[in-house]
């Protein structure tokens, strides 16, 4: 098979156009649709960005989306942004293979022979090379969410409020303050709730973290109980 998807240069030869409408600029066949085709190549510190445009018939077509698809699936990962980039160029293409795919087999005559279609991408060495990284991208996105669930489920809960005259337990250190609502009566309630109004708290009392109130934004004091 041809390095070059498109190895035939020069125009059509006259009265070789099978009739209206599109026809296929390789090999002169129709039916013929319009498609790009594009292409990536990583090259650690560098990369390239390829595209093919043209009609194509199903039979060309076909060659050029698997030659390029292949191609990119064996150098598109070289280098930390071309790992990235490549992904996203092979699901675009698989907008021309639909395409192409909606096309019926050639129905005229060409006046030059169409492109091998070879095997398909993922039966081609290139295919086996792909499938690593693509296997740990999939591996990857299906994490996200599994991940954002269970920190959901299992994180830390929010703060617990305070309002002034109930009563609460320090579960941690009062530089990361863990406060827990405790009912008055209990023998685990360390702190009354007060207002420290304008004033600074009272002398031997604790300022909670403003986390704990309502609004997230308001001072209460803690005042130890007595025991």
């Amino acid at each position: 098979m041809p390095t070059q998807p498109y190895p035939y240069a020069g125009p059509a030869p006259m009265g070789a156009m099978p009739g209206p409408g599109l026809v296929c600029e390789v090999c002169g066949a129709a039916p013929a649709a319009a498609v790009t085709v594009r292409g990536h190549q990583g090259m650690v510190v560098i990369m390239r960005f390829l595209r093919r445009e043209g009609v194509f018939c199903r039979t060309c077509g076909t060659a050029v989306f698997r030659q390029m698809q292949a191609d990119t699936m064996l150098q598109g990962w070289w280098g930390p942004l071309s790992a990235i980039i490549t992904p996203f160029v092979l699901l675009l293409n698989l907008g021309a293979r639909s395409t192409l795919r909606g096309l019926p087999e050639p129905a005229t005559g060409s006046w030059r022979p169409p492109l091998d279609p070879g095997k398909p991408v993922m039966r081609r060495p290139a295919g086996l090379v792909a499938a690593v990284p693509l296997a740990a991208l999939g591996l990857v996105v299906m994490a996200i969410p599994v991940l954002m669930v269970i920190g959901m489920v299992f994180g830390d809960d929010p703060p617990q409020t305070l309002t002034v005259g109930s009563c609460a337990r320090n579960d941690g250190s009062w530089s990361a303050q863990d406060l827990k609502p405790e009912a008055c009566g209990s023998s685990d309630a360390e702190f009354r709730v007060t207002d420290p109004g304008v004033e600074e708290c009272a002398a031997g009392d604790y300022l909670a973290d403003l986390e704990y109130s309502a609004d997230g934004a308001t001072s209460l004091c803690l005042h130890p109980l007595g025991r």
